[in-house]
């Protein structure tokens, strides 16, 4: 039905034209005083042609709809696909589609050249960089000074920061470097809490560490970066707090007392870029590692939620079940 709505829309034209030329028979015939019955056999065999040469360009028009509808909801475009002209207006919009397709791939291929391009400059970028920390590290590792144990700290954050730089080039390059195996998360939580032990005891935040027995079937590495970014947004936004890590069935909570977030920025935490109230406070904030959380937590099949209240804490709930998986 909707086909032949839009059959009849596209030829209307041609529908006003025959009752025009129907008008002007009409009103010719009435002029000569013909008979009504031979006026009316000529209108009934005008009808009965108009019947079927109107249903033979119907089908046609049909199937060739149908034809282009099937192409255009596939992934990309088979212009080899498309059905021949049929007249030089058809064959003049194939010639515009294919020149428009030409000069898309072009456009396409230029930026993943120039994405490319981007990519290698920022990832040498990340292990240039790392050489340069290191040094300082191992510089301020002898330093005893109030200006040493205060810098070390700030150090660990640039690193930090360059690790993040790092996972994100890797997550929007489309690398695909993934171990899945059985993990410890335990292991995985004490590595992370080893890691970020220097920002809990400048940030005087006590920490309660309970074992948690899970195993999940994850990638080791990137499930700790998830942990990690958790853990540091704990201890950013709860100075002088509280931090909690515990477990209930399959799933891994870490809680802190601090500042929280606010109620309308809640749907928002996971955007890429996105800071909120709290990223105005601290300029430093990139809106860069929830985002990685969420994207890391999907590829491994894992969850990550996020409740908080204002002025009240915050607690970060990561689902470590995987759904079944058929070996074939």
């Amino acid at each position: 039905m909707r086909l032949l709505r839009e059959y009849l829309k596209s030829r209307s034209w041609a529908v006003l034209l025959l009752g025009a030329c129907t008008g002007v028979f009409a009103w010719v015939l009435s002029l000569y005083r013909l008979q009504a019955e031979a006026a009316a056999y000529g209108g009934l065999l005008c009808l009965i042609l108009l019947l079927i040469c109107g249903t033979i360009d119907f089908i046609q028009w049909r199937r060739r709809t149908l034809d282009l509808e099937g192409i255009a909801g596939q992934a990309a475009l088979l212009l080899s696909l498309l059905p021949e002209p049929k007249d030089a207006m058809e064959a003049a919009y194939r010639e515009l589609i294919l020149e428009l397709d030409q000069d898309r791939r072009a456009a396409v291929s230029a930026l993943d050249a120039r994405n490319r391009e981007t990519l290698d400059y920022y990832t040498m970028w990340v292990h240039q960089i790392k050489t340069p920390i290191a040094a300082m590290g191992l510089i301020l590792q002898d330093d005893e000074t109030e200006r040493g144990l205060a810098l070390r700290p700030e150090l660990f954050r640039v690193e930090r920061y360059v690790e993040l730089v790092l996972s994100y080039l890797r997550m929007g390059g489309g690398a695909s470097d993934y171990i899945i195996r059985q993990v410890n998360v335990d292991s995985v939580l004490r590595q992370a809490v080893r890691k970020y032990a220097p920002l809990f005891i400048r940030g005087k935040v006590a920490l309660d560490l309970e074992e948690t027995g899970l195993k999940a079937l994850s990638d080791e590495k990137w499930l700790q970066l998830v942990i990690e970014q958790a853990l540091s947004n704990a201890v950013k936004y709860a100075p002088g707090g509280h931090v909690k890590v515990w477990s209930e069935g399959e799933r891994l909570f870490i809680q802190d007392d601090g500042v929280g977030i606010a109620a309308e920025d809640l749907p928002r935490i996971f955007d890429r870029g996105f800071t909120g109230c709290n990223g105005r406070l601290d300029k430093r904030a990139t809106g860069i590692g929830l985002y990685l959380c969420r994207e890391i937590c999907g590829r491994l099949g894992h969850t990550i939620t996020v409740e908080s209240e204002q002025g009240k804490g915050t607690r970060v709930t990561i689902g470590l079940a995987r759904p079944c998986l058929e070996v074939e």
